[in-house]
């Protein structure tokens, strides 16, 4: 029974004397154990957008840059999450790292990076992604499969004449925090939550209740 599945967390605890003053430093921390802990995608975080009706969408993009300004990702622009950013710049993401048994909650506000910063990335990137960006309506609906691969190929084809640019609807987003909640997982359901909330006069910390 679902009601039966629990699991007790045991292997780390988090209190106030660990913790770094700059909650993106202390991110950063976290996202290195995740990343020597081997999970999967451990760059993986869920981004909750708000369409233009007030209603919340999330999905799992992954975090390419994390810099002393916040957190970057990139996407196609016309894709629902573009479209809902563009008129609503409020977004949340989660982490959760299963092998490190913890949670990362983030809110901030959204806005484009330069355009110079997402070429960059984008020409980074390895030539089937970069064909992919080109070959996929992002959000929008197709009649099958074989649309995807069509235009796959047919890009595929083009660009072997041409040079390969970055699409002018794809680039990246930064996420500027303005909330970080880190949870600890710890045994008894008795988890450590900490939460820093920005204010004037910079970062407020303070330990909530599980």
């Amino acid at each position: 029974m679902l009601r039966d599945l629990r699991t007790n967390y045991r292997k780390f605890g988090l209190d106030e004397s660990s913790l770094n003053k700059d909650p993106l430093a202390h991110l950063n921390e976290w996202l290195k154990d995740a990343i020597e802990g081997k999970g999967l995608d451990p760059t993986a975080m869920v981004l909750s957008t708000i369409d233009q009706n007030g209603n919340p969408e999330s999905r799992v993009v992954l975090l390419k840059e994390l810099t002393s300004e916040g957190l970057v990702f990139y996407t196609n622009y016309n894709s629902k999450k573009g479209q809902h950013i563009a008129v609503n710049h409020n977004v949340s993401v989660v982490f959760f790292w299963a092998e490190t048994e913890r949670q990362v909650r983030i809110k901030g506000i959204a806005e484009k990076v330069s355009e110079a910063d997402s070429v960059a990335y984008f020409l980074s990137r390895p030539l089937e992604s970069q064909i992919g960006a080109w070959a996929s309506p992002q959000s929008q609906i197709i009649e099958n499969r074989g649309v995807l691969d069509e235009n796959y190929s047919q890009y595929l084809q083009y660009f072997q004449s041409k040079e390969l640019k970055k699409p002018p609807y794809w680039g990246g987003f930064l996420i500027r925090p303005q909330y970080f909640e880190f949870w600890q997982g710890r045994e008894n359901r008795l988890h450590d939550r900490i939460e820093y909330n920005l204010h004037d006069q910079g970062w407020i910390i303070d330990r909530l209740a599980p």
